[in-house]
């Protein structure tokens, strides 16, 4: 007989989801970018994006250490500057949460930052429901038996409620 499985967290899937596309990207693992916002900070994380992490080509005999990466991040235009101010600190970030010197330069691309885009369509919370809003939840929940699944059911549906009428106004 098999055992019901447990819901896993998103943030646990995506590195071995992302991990293929990654790879392609000079990423060995997908750690960095699933774990962006993260690692420089939400306000970084914002603003820019990682594209790439090459290594140089190794040249002759193989060095006592090993070569520094260059990451390469998808910034929004109007924060490239800002951007750049804070290069070191996003080397340093990144290298402490890989535990060791990996990235030694970062070069700024111009372009959309995803995360920004994600996270501007989250930017405000929903708004509390209204009186008629609330009650159509309580009689949908009203319908399932169990106690914990039915407030459940009942916030979910006061917070879907509340954020269609935001939308359409």
């Amino acid at each position: 007989m098999l055992k019901p499985s447990r819901a896993k967290r998103l943030a646990d899937l995506l590195p071995q989801a992302l991990g293929p596309a990654a790879a392609k990207q000079g990423f060995a693992g997908a750690e960095i970018m699933a774990r962006w916002a993260v690692i420089v900070g939400p306000e970084i994380a914002t603003r820019a994006a990682p594209l790439k992490l090459a290594a140089p080509r190794p040249q002759g005999p193989e060095p006592a250490e090993p070569p520094l990466s260059t990451l390469t991040l998808r910034v929004e235009g109007a924060f490239a500057l800002e951007i750049q101010h804070r290069i070191p600190e996003i080397a340093e970030r990144v290298n402490a949460h890989l535990g060791w010197r990996c990235v030694g330069s970062v070069k700024l691309r111009q372009g959309s930052a995803p995360a920004a885009r994600w996270q501007a369509s989250r930017a405000s919370p929903p708004p509390p429901p209204n009186a008629e809003e609330a009650q159509k939840a309580r009689d949908a929940a009203a319908k399932v038996g169990d106690g914990d699944l039915a407030d459940a059911i009942e916030r979910l549906g006061r917070a879907a409620l509340a954020r269609r009428r935001a939308e359409r106004s």
